[in-house]
């Protein structure tokens, strides 16, 4: 009876076993075709254009940094045109953009983040990215915020919005380890701590940003607050949308996924089905349909950037168990 009762223990085990490696291989396809994807298409916008695009070789350079990082294998053309002018942050501004694409003070702030990435992953020396970091300060409003997008909508992937760029700024000043920053950095913190979130996506950059923060008095009370809004608004095929009961979108999906994962708490069931909707509505071909403000509109840019986001969100949790989609 013991021998039985035994065999029975490890088939269930070797069952258990089975179904999470079969999870885990399903996530793996959806991170590799999601990286296959814009490793063809983030360096196509130079040579189609003639200019660098904040959406490809911003977001979705930052994501093929970040892969490459964590150890995923990428080919090298994908980035070494890119990496050239991320590491030459002084020509910037001289940049040749769309005007219906090209919000300078915007644009920084995401290529700055892929610098970020790519010093990260030891591909470019931090003097650049401390130059780049110092750069964003001009653009530093007085109550400490980067104020991109205020026309009251929530942000999309090309226009982030206040919090999104305050957050992303922020993580490129405190990562550049330079004390001249200290100051914009701790104001930064300070306008999060007092502005309260409308939405997921606003409500995800203030738990990313202030999950950097000591968690007390008015942080931890704001962040709280954050949270909960994010928990109330997950939606029954797992993904977010913009607002509760909104439909769901892959971009605000990938930033409350992201602002989970920043937690101390468990947040694995939340993210489990926040991952399923992402591999549920993955693209064929490896990206996933643009979300758009309004919804329903087509837009290059929206869906690399979309992709971008879906993909760092997967690749950002992909490290927990059980959590493959």
């Amino acid at each position: 009876m013991r021998i039985l009762i035994l065999l029975s223990g490890l088939a269930l085990s070797w069952g258990f076993a089975g179904q999470q490696a079969a999870m885990a291989q399903q996530a793996n396809r959806a991170e590799r075709a999601a990286l296959d994807y814009l490793a063809q298409e983030v360096p196509l916008w130079k040579t189609g254009n003639g200019c660098y695009s904040c959406h490809n070789n911003g977001d979705g350079a930052r994501v093929l940094y970040t892969a490459q990082r964590l150890g995923w294998k990428l080919p090298r053309p994908a980035l070494q045109d890119t990496t050239d002018w991320l590491n030459r942050p002084q020509d910037w501004d001289s940049n040749r953009g769309a005007p219906e694409f090209s919000d300078k003070e915007l644009a920084r702030i995401q290529f700055a983040a892929a610098l970020e990435a790519a010093v990260q992953a030891g591909l470019v020396p931090r003097e650049a990215l401390v130059t780049a970091a110092r750069s964003l300060l001009p653009h530093q409003e007085n109550d400490g915020s980067w104020k991109i997008d205020a026309s009251g909508l929530a942000g999309s992937p090309i226009t982030y919005g206040t919090a999104l760029a305050t957050y992303t700024a922020r993580r490129v000043l405190k990562s550049a380890a330079d004390p001249s920053l200290n100051d914009a950095i701790e104001r930064a913190s300070r306008w999060f701590e007092r502005t309260t979130p409308k939405n997921v996506l606003d409500a995800s950059a203030t738990v990313l940003a202030l999950s950097e923060v000591s968690p007390q008095g008015g942080f931890a009370e704001r962040r709280a607050e954050s949270v909960a809004l994010i928990s109330g608004a997950q939606n029954g095929d797992g993904g977010w949308g913009p607002y509760r009961n909104a439909p769901s979108e892959p971009f605000d999906t990938a930033l409350a996924l992201l602002a989970l994962d920043s937690l101390p708490a468990s947040q694995d069931e939340r993210i489990r089905r926040g991952r399923k909707f992402l591999g549920e509505t993955q693209l064929p071909a490896g990206g996933w349909p643009e979300t758009t403000r309004p919804p329903g509109s087509q837009s290059y840019a929206q869906h690399i950037s979309t992709t971008a986001w879906a993909t760092l969100a997967l690749l950002e949790t992909s490290n927990k168990p059980n959590l493959a989609p």
